[in-house]
């Protein structure tokens, strides 16, 4: 990716604008001239900053998570938790969760968006959630052979699916704590 010329205050339009179109048309019918339409930019700019309409998906989404695992550590890994969830407000929670279904279908059939978004938000995220389970290992609180660790990760994704499938229901805040408590401590055996 070629290194921005734009502000930071344009960067982050350009990637609301990119998030805004693909919550109303989705992945597929996405496309770079839209986003340049959208955004009063050129389609020649749009490639020249990110190169491929996957590695802007990528980016725009990585843009707008907050940062927070290398900046959290309260003590204990239920703080840590509980500081991470404080992160996002639960309207945000549920438009990003939404966004998120929509593109794990579209990894399916778009294996360049598959590989933009390992490398530019799930290995970055897994990295800083790794690093994160390290400090709770470094504390005491969870045995470092514990089997439950790997598996982390998978459980918090598969609650962010599951609820809206099983409950009808938004994953907010109040169910993410619950969850954490009653599912992810424990397997951790904390």
């Amino acid at each position: 990716m070629a290194r921005s010329r734009l502000t930071p205050e344009r960067e982050s339009e350009l990637y609301a604008a990119v998030l805004d179109l693909l919550r109303e048309v989705g992945y597929d019918a996405l496309t770079m001239d839209a986003v340049a339409a959208r955004t009063h930019s050129s389609k020649a700019t749009l490639y020249r900053q990110w190169g491929s309409k996957p590695e802007l998906v990528a980016t725009a989404l990585r843009h707008n998570k907050p940062s927070g695992f290398d900046q959290i550590d309260t003590g204990s890994l239920r703080g840590d938790f509980q500081e991470l969830l404080a992160l996002a407000d639960d309207c945000q929670m549920e438009k990003d969760t939404a966004l998120m279904r929509g593109l794990a279908h579209a990894v399916h059939t778009h294996p360049d968006l598959h590989q933009a978004l390992r490398e530019l938000l799930i290995e970055p995220e897994l990295n800083g959630f790794d690093e994160f389970l390290r400090r709770a290992v470094r504390r005491g609180e969870v045995a470092p052979d514990n089997p439950a660790l790997a598996f982390v990760p998978h459980m918090l994704i598969g609650a962010l699916v599951a609820r809206p499938l099983i409950d009808d229901q938004p994953v907010d805040h109040a169910f993410l704590s619950r969850y954490v408590d009653a599912v992810v401590l424990p397997s951790l055996g904390v």
